[in-house]
């Protein structure tokens, strides 16, 4: 099984999702970003779903999770890069993702970041 890499900058951590992702890679990124969070401090993440086509209601459902388990631990997400056809497939599927913060792309979503923590972080 691939693991997806989790890349610290600051306070930030961010996920670049570049494999298609199955149940089993999905909670292994979840408790490898739980672990993260806590050992780094880390303020912010970011998870990116440039490179991801399809989502499917289990996937959509642990962002939500995964999100919700930063909030836990005191980390803000932001969501970035979702296709259009990725979003349309979210809706027809009744998941809103309650929670999950998104923006257009990484540049936009570390900013948000920052405007949540009232901060800059692209210092």
């Amino acid at each position: 099984m691939e693991r997806v890499p989790i890349l610290k900058l600051g306070d930030i951590l961010i996920i670049s999702i570049q494999i298609d992702l199955d149940d089993q890679s999905v909670l292994s990124l979840q408790e490898d970003l739980a672990e993260r969070v806590v050992a780094t401090g880390a303020r912010g993440v970011v998870i990116d779903i440039t490179a991801v086509e399809i989502i499917d209601s289990f996937i959509g459902r642990m962002l939500a999770t995964i999100a919700a388990m930063c909030r836990l631990l005191d980390a803000d997400t932001v969501v970035v890069g979702m296709r259009p056809a990725v979003a349309i497939t979210l809706v027809e599927l009744g998941l809103s993702l309650g929670g999950v913060r998104t923006a257009l792309d990484l540049e936009k979503g570390v900013a948000a970041l920052g405007h949540l923590r009232g901060r800059d972080t692209t210092r």
